[in-house]
C-alpha cells in the first residue's frame, strides 16, 4: 500500500518551459550573447539551474558563468509564474489520497516554494526539497529525506516524475516510480528506463494512486 507520494516539479506538476526559456534569453541578452531557440533551452531543463545556465552559455562562454547564474536568478525571479501553470488535471490529482505529499526537484528550493505558492499549491505539500538543499537527482538523498519528513517507508512511497533521472533516483532510493508522459521526457525512453508504472495523464495517475492507496 502507498502511504505517501512525492512529485517532481517541472514537467510533472507544472509546465514552466516558457518562463525558464524567457529567463535564459533575457540573461543571454544582458550578457550581449545571442538568444537561443526556446525548444533548445527546454532540452536543458531538469538537471538544475547551474547545468541549465552552463548549457545555455555554451563552452566558449563558460568564463561568464558566475555573472550569468546571478543574472538568471534575477530574471527568473521576475517571471516565476508569469506563464507557468499546472498541467491540466494536476489540481484534481492533488485531491487524491494519500495526503502525505512532497516535491523533489533539481530547481533551487526557494524558487520551487515560491512557484508553488504563486500557483496556490504550496499548501498541498508538507515538504519540498530543492536542488540546492540536497545532492541533486539522481542522488537518492533528497528523496529519502522526503520519505523521512513524511514518515513514510520508501517501499510504500510513490515518486512521480517525467524523466529518466527521476526513474534513476527512485531506483537508487528503493522508491517505486510512476513515469509520466505529458512532460519533458520522451515516453519511449521512459519506458526503456524501467519505471514501475507509466501513465499518460494526471487522471491515470489519480486512478493508480487510488488503487495503490487502497481507496
Amino acid at each position: 500500500m502507498v502511504t505517501a507520494v512525492i512529485y517532481d516539479l517541472d514537467g510533472t506538476l507544472v509546465d514552466s518551459r516558457a518562463d525558464i526559456a524567457d529567463s535564459v534569453n533575457a540573461m543571454l541578452s544582458t550578457l550581449g550573447l545571442p538568444e537561443r531557440d526556446e525548444r533548445e533551452i527546454w532540452s536543458f531543463i531538469g538537471e538544475g539551474a547551474e547545468r541549465l545556465v552552463r548549457r545555455s552559455l555554451g563552452s566558449s562562454h563558460d568564463h561568464l558563468f558566475a555573472e550569468a547564474i546571478k543574472e538568471w536568478h534575477v530574471e527568473y525571479a521576475r517571471r516565476l509564474v508569469a506563464k507557468t501553470r499546472p498541467y491540466p488535471g494536476i489540481v484534481e490529482l492533488l485531491e487524491t489520497p494519500p495526503a502525505a505529499r512532497g516535491v523533489l526537484t533539481n530547481k533551487p528550493g526557494a524558487f520551487a516554494r515560491d512557484l508553488l505558492r504563486g500557483l496556490g499549491l504550496l499548501g498541498k505539500f508538507p515538504s519540498v526539497v530543492g536542488g540546492d538543499e540536497a545532492p541533486k537527482k539522481p542522488d537518492p538523498t533528497g528523496l529519502l529525506r522526503l520519505c523521512a519528513d513524511l514518515g513514510a517507508d520508501p517501499a510504500h512511497t510513490l515518486y512521480v516524475g517525467d524523466s529518466s533521472i527521476d526513474i534513476a533516483t527512485g531506483s537508487a532510493a528503493g522508491v517505486p516510480v510512476c513515469a509520466v508522459g505529458w512532460g519533458l521526457g520522451d515516453p519511449e525512453e521512459l519506458r526503456k528506463a524501467g519505471p514501475a508504472y507509466l501513465c499518460s495523464s494526471p487522471a491515470e495517475v489519480a486512478r493508480l494512486l487510488a488503487r495503490l492507496a487502497g481507496v
